[in-house]
C-alpha cells in the first residue's frame, strides 16, 4: 500500500498557485492586506501598493508633499512590508501620483508611541521634521520616527 504524506493545507495550495502562476499576485494582495500595518495608519491615508511587477512595487500617493516624504523613506517601508511579509518580496518601491478612494482608516488625531524616548531622541526628532509646512505630513512622520525608534529600543531590551 502507498504510503500517503500528510501535508499542510498552506503547502498546498502554495504549490498550486505556483503551479498554475499565481505566486506574485499572492504577493500583491499580501501587501495590500499587511500595508496599513507595515507602513501606519497616517501613511496609509495617503499612499496605497497599486501593483507589483517582479520585486518592485508600485505606490500610489495623493499629493506631491507626501511623495516627497515616502521617497525619503522608501528603503524604511521595504524592510517594514518585507518585514510583515517575512520575506524579501520588494527590492525597490515607484511612487506615481493619483487619486484613490478615502481609506477606511479613520482619521484620528496624532497620538504618541507606547513607551518613552528621551530628551535628546525627541530633538532629534523635532529637528528632522522641523522644515516640513504641512502639519499633517510633519506630525505623521514625527510618529513614524517615534514608532521606529521605540521599536528599536524594544529589540535591544
Amino acid at each position: 500500500m502507498p504510503s500517503r504524506k500528510v501535508e499542510k493545507l498552506s503547502s498546498t495550495i502554495e504549490k498550486l498557485l505556483r503551479a498554475r502562476g499565481w505566486e506574485s499576485k499572492l504577493k500583491e494582495y499580501r501587501i495590500y492586506g499587511i500595508w496599513e500595518k507595515a507602513v501606519g495608519k497616517g501613511i496609509a491615508r495617503h499612499a496605497r501598493p497599486a501593483g507589483m511587477r517582479g520585486k518592485k512595487l508600485t505606490v500610489m500617493v495623493d499629493s506631491s508633499a507626501w511623495m516627497q516624504q515616502l521617497s525619503m523613506l522608501k528603503p524604511e517601508i521595504m524592510g517594514k512590508v518585507n518585514g510583515r511579509l517575512g520575506e524579501e518580496a520588494i527590492e525597490s518601491i515607484t511612487l506615481k501620483l493619483g487619486e484613490f478612494e478615502p481609506s477606511a482608516v479613520p482619521r484620528d488625531e496624532y497620538q504618541p508611541a507606547l513607551g518613552t524616548l528621551g530628551q535628546e531622541e525627541q530633538t532629534r526628532i523635532d529637528a528632522c521634521v522641523a522644515g516640513i509646512a504641512d502639519q499633517q505630513t510633519r506630525d505623521s512622520l514625527r510618529h513614524l520616527m517615534e514608532r521606529d525608534l521605540l521599536s528599536k529600543k524594544m529589540k535591544r531590551r
